[in-house]
């Protein structure tokens, strides 16, 4: 049998020219975070990208552990919820201080912990084992009271 080699997926997040900033952004919220590599566009390949010369192309970034890659790639696509990242966290605290940080300057916040950043992105703000809180004996009522919230709030759901 063949050897399979360890592939490596990295989610590319594609921005109008707003990549350096929300790398920023990102970057601030997230404590454990860092630049990778920064690319920028020059003058070979003007005629398919349309970018001035000097402005970021693509920034290689991680935050918590995780790789990504953010693109100047132009207007023609933006974020919606088909895609969405999960923030899990510790205790009420974390939720609170991500719901509040990703959600800042213009995000929106939506049901069940969702919500959108300034940028569009999604993401979901969620107490790790939140699960076993909706599948437990009392699943039904925590689940209930899941579906009437906005930031999830451990307690509530934990109440029975």
């Amino acid at each position: 049998m063949a050897e399979i080699s360890q592939t490596t997926i990295t989610p590319c997040l594609w921005f109008d020219k707003q990549a350096e900033e929300a790398v920023a952004f990102y970057t601030s919220v997230f404590k454990d975070s860092k630049i990778h590599a920064t690319t920028r566009f020059g003058k070979a390949g003007f005629e398919q990208h349309g970018q001035p010369e000097g402005l970021v192309m693509t920034i290689d970034f991680e935050v918590n552990g995780m790789r990504l890659t953010a693109l100047n790639g132009g207007p023609h696509f933006t974020f919606n919820e088909a895609v969405s990242f999960i923030v899990l966290c510790n205790d009420q605290a974390e939720i609170d201080y991500y719901w509040d940080a990703l959600g800042a300057d213009g995000g929106s916040h939506g049901p069940c912990g969702w919500l959108k950043d300034k940028y569009g992105l999604s993401w979901q703000v969620c107490p790790r084992g939140m699960d076993d809180m909706l599948n437990n004996a009392g699943g039904e009522g925590a689940m209930a009271r899941m579906m009437q919230m906005t930031k999830i709030i451990i307690a509530d759901l934990t109440s029975d």
